[in-house]
């Protein structure tokens, strides 16, 4: 089959369209005739070389973190789905290798795609509405009435959560570009502030949580816009310890991620607050749930642009151009 391979670590690297052995089917995987693959900043980081100690994958390396698909095999003890099934997911870390023609992935990685939307836009949104609920629900723990500051709301990322953070009845803060407050308005933001011309940490205060996915700076002045007893979740770093028990790291890996995240940590305790450090991982039963959602229309897939397969290159060089509004997809189709 056709994919885009990674043959050496490195920032500049460029992706190679290749033959490439099948993929190879275990007891519990299902294999996925793939229509659509989204891009992330993740990809990049893991071409530059970023994650190489905490997820050293073998090279030659199918990068693609977001799937779109058909079921055509199932493993032999699959119960979840069946041959057929229009699925996406983020494949497990280990597993990924959405930039091909087909991807064996984990039966509890994947979800049903919602029937509302098509495969471009289900490829747009495991990894950003994963990322998005595991830092809104399950660390931030937002409630109704509380005060949620997302930074990047244009990001992908950012499109989601300010979505999720509205239907969990927060007041939501947001920046961008003022080019971007309409449509940061309709996804539900309530506090819209230009980053070229306005510092958030000057305007807002007492908030209850924060997601921050910026420089240490921005994180720092995050910090003093909470109350205390406030929260901040970083997806940008620094990482903790927790990402080297995560990940099954070694223990220098742990010490090191320790030493890196003790002066955010020690600022965050002296103002009173928590600091912690998402990586988001692969969930087919949280992603059925954000399914749940998109059919219900309270989430919608924010998509920026669609380049054919041939283009993955220039599609992840767009992502790291850093212009993209919402998500960036690959189509097979």
């Amino acid at each position: 089959m056709k994919a885009f391979i990674l043959n050496k670590y490195d920032k500049k690297a460029i992706l190679q369209l290749t033959d490439v052995p099948e993929p190879t089917l275990r007891d519990h995987d299902v294999l996925v005739e793939i229509h659509a693959a989204g891009l992330n900043l993740l990809d990049s980081k893991v071409k530059s070389g970023e994650f190489k100690q905490l997820l050293p994958y073998k090279l030659p390396l199918i990068l693609g973190h977001d799937v779109a698909g058909i079921v055509t095999q199932v493993g032999t003890n699959v119960t979840k789905v069946k041959v057929g099934d229009e699925v996406f997911s983020r494949p497990s870390d280990g597993r990924i290798g959405a930039f091909a023609e087909r991807i064996a992935i984990d039966e509890k990685d994947v979800a049903l795609k919602p029937k509302s939307i098509s495969m471009d836009e289900a490829a747009s949104l495991p990894l950003v509405a994963l990322t998005a609920w595991q830092a809104l629900v399950e660390q931030l723990q937002v409630r109704k009435g509380q005060k949620v500051f997302i930074q990047a709301g244009s990001g992908g990322v950012g499109t989601i959560a300010i979505q999720l953070a509205t239907h969990l009845g927060a007041t939501v803060a947001t920046t961008a570009g003022a080019g971007s407050f309409a449509m940061l308005k309709n996804l539900g933001a309530d506090v819209l502030i230009d980053y070229k011309t306005q510092s958030f940490d000057t305007i807002l205060q007492g908030y209850d949580a924060v997601l921050n996915s910026q420089d240490q700076p921005t994180l720092e002045k995050s910090l003093t816009i909470l109350k205390r007893g406030g929260k901040v979740v970083s997806i940008s770093g620094p990482p903790t310890a927790d990402l080297a028990k995560q990940t099954g790291a070694p223990w220098y890996v742990k010490l090191l991620l320790t030493l890196i995240s003790s002066g955010i940590r020690r600022k965050a305790r002296n103002l009173g607050v928590d600091y912690s450090f998402l990586f988001m991982r692969a969930d087919g039963t949280q992603l059925a749930e954000l399914g749940k959602l998109v059919e219900a229309g309270i989430l919608k897939p924010v998509v920026d642009k669609v380049f054919p397969f041939a283009q993955t290159n220039e599609a992840l060089a767009y992502v790291e151009s850093g212009r993209a509004k919402g998500k960036v997809v690959v189509t097979m189709k």
